[in-house]
């Protein structure tokens, strides 16, 4: 079997299809896989990372905000539009698949379309409780939808195939060994915070996370592992500690990086994460079954993180702040009667990994399978 995977933009559209490539290639290795995505995106640099053979093709997304900037990004994405079409038919032609999966972002929409329109099988995954723009106009092209939740059928037009298979999650989310892991970053008996933005970064939650540090490193002692995205290096995040009088060099308790590179085992070591809302991002948080505050980007599309934080947050599986009422009084406020309450975070972790799709990765497979074999 030969797969097509579309995808870019965000880690969390990249690594769903990176872990049903994985899942795919241990059932079966002889199984082909391709990934298609942008040149200039961190898929470029990740999927080849992860072993698989990378096909570029340059897609951007509208921008909806008016100003300067904006107006030049949609004029060079309407260009790459219009040759988008033909790059795609390119990559198909060239790979022959048997299945084209779109897992996410703007690429996934010209190839996945332009599979459809020539007659080959294809799949859009949507990983968001409210789904996006992509996935509503491939809806009327593609052969099967998966969902991670039930809710998102309501958003969706009538008369489709749409499976709830939940989100795909690294195997190793499941396996990673939490004492092993907490060995590995001394942590001991001390209690392990993990805060990242997503893979790009978020300037309100460094700031309210920097606060956040400020007040622990005085009143508790804690350890703190911080991503700061690919827009904030660590080197920005330094900056921004020093002016509220933090040195991070002299605290080895504060392990601050730019990407989490190994999340399965941070989520492992952690106690309470503190997270954007990224549908890849909690269905790993729901899978290891971790206690979080979870603060909502109001800068995405449909503002579909909000739709996917309530989810845990109906269910008692996460504390929800919006970024309207973010600061770091609030987020320290937070976190400390999380943290003197064992009893509520325990609750907490407890709920959300009731919520968990353990077999996701096997369910997807199914309707690729199934798919394959029509």
């Amino acid at each position: 079997m030969k797969i097509l995977f579309a995808c870019g933009g965000t880690a969390g559209h990249i690594n769903p299809a990176i872990a049903i490539a994985n899942y795919l290639k241990e059932k079966d290795p002889e199984t082909e896989i391709l990934f298609a995505g942008n040149p200039s995106g961190m898929e470029s640099r990740i999927v080849p990372n992860a072993g698989y053979d990378f096909a570029p093709i340059r897609v951007l997304g509208i921008q909806r905000r008016l100003s300067l900037r904006n107006i030049k990004n949609n004029i060079k994405a309407l260009w790459y539009l219009a040759g988008s079409s033909a790059r795609a038919k390119e990559i198909i032609d060239g790979f022959k698949p048997d299945i084209v999966m779109g897992t996410g972002g703007y690429v996934s929409g010209p190839v996945v379309r332009k599979a459809a329109l020539m007659g080959y099988k294809t799949i859009a995954m949507e990983n968001n409780a409210f789904p996006g723009v992509t996935t509503k106009l491939l809806a009327k092209h593609v052969d099967k939808i998966l969902l991670d939740v039930e809710e998102s059928k309501k958003h969706l037009p009538e008369g489709k195939e749409y499976i709830v298979t939940g989100n795909p999650v690294r195997q190793e989310i499941f396996t990673e060994d939490r004492k092993a892991a907490r060995d590995f970053y001394g942590i001991g008996e001390r209690l392990c915070i993990l805060s990242f933005g997503g893979s790009l970064g978020a300037q309100r939650l460094n700031e309210a996370v920097a606060d956040l540090m400020a007040w622990h490193l005085a009143e508790k002692d804690f350890v703190h592992i911080h991503g700061s995205g690919s827009y904030y290096g660590p080197s920005y995040y330094y900056d921004m500690l020093k002016e509220k009088g933090i040195d991070a060099h002299e605290h080895p308790n504060l392990i601050i990086r730019e990407y989490i590179n190994d999340m399965p085992r941070c989520l492992a070591a952690a106690d309470l994460v503190i997270s954007r809302c990224g549908a890849i991002t909690l269905a790993e948080l729901k899978a290891a079954g971790r206690a979080s505050v979870l603060i909502p980007s109001p800068n995405v599309a449909e503002n579909h993180q909000y739709h996917n934080a309530m989810v845990l947050a109906n269910h008692k599986a996460g504390v929800v702040i919006e970024e309207k009422d973010l600061t770091g009084e609030l987020l320290a406020e937070t976190v400390k009667e999380l943290t003197e309450n064992p009893e509520k975070l325990a609750e907490l972790s407890k709920n959300a990994k009731a919520l968990a799709v353990t077999d996701a990765n096997e369910r997807i497979r199914e309707e690729i399978i199934s798919l394959y074999e029509r």
